[in-house]
């Protein structure tokens, strides 16, 4: 079944423009059943121009990978240090953003090997975000860090699994 091409803001680059279409389509359909040229249609570009800026399929998952990230660091870092505004602006992301969701669900439930380097910085974005709220006192520092970070990964990105 074919899906309809990504709506895409006209005033993007042609980077942002195959970085987002990307995002989407592999969060919908995974990234092994996504072809370039998918991309590249869903862009309204060419698969050469993809090809351009990405170099190749590795190139344009580390791109992605990156945006998600961003985002992540956007939502975190957008407003009071607490721990629950924290957690309700990733939420919020997710809930605005579906793409996010749909692709963190496929690359770390569907592809759990090869996602390791997303994974691991999510776990290093929550480990500078507790190290934050340690210094503003609003984590404990009686608890061990990883135990911390584990729980901060969990109910930010439960509802990705939920």
């Amino acid at each position: 079944m074919d899906t309809p091409p990504v709506q895409h803001d006209p005033d993007l680059t042609a980077k942002a423009r195959i970085r987002h279409a990307a995002l989407d389509l592999f969060g919908r359909q995974g990234e092994d059943r996504v072809s370039l040229r998918a991309v590249a249609t869903a862009a309204g570009c060419t698969v050469g121009l993809v090809q351009h800026h990405f170099g190749s399929k590795d190139g344009l998952r580390a791109a992605v990978e990156e945006q998600v990230v961003t985002h992540f660091v956007t939502a975190l870092r957008a407003g009071p240090g607490d721990v629950d505004a924290r957690d309700a602006r990733v939420h919020t992301m997710f809930s605005q953003r579906p793409e996010v969701t749909g692709y963190l669900r496929r690359a770390l439930l569907d592809r759990p090997g090869e996602s390791s380097a997303l994974l691991t910085r999510l776990v290093d974005l929550c480990r500078s975000e507790l190290r934050t709220l340690h210094e503003s006192g609003s984590a404990s520092r009686s608890r061990s860090e990883e135990a911390q970070i584990t729980q901060m990964f969990v109910r930010q990105l439960g509802v990705v699994f939920l």
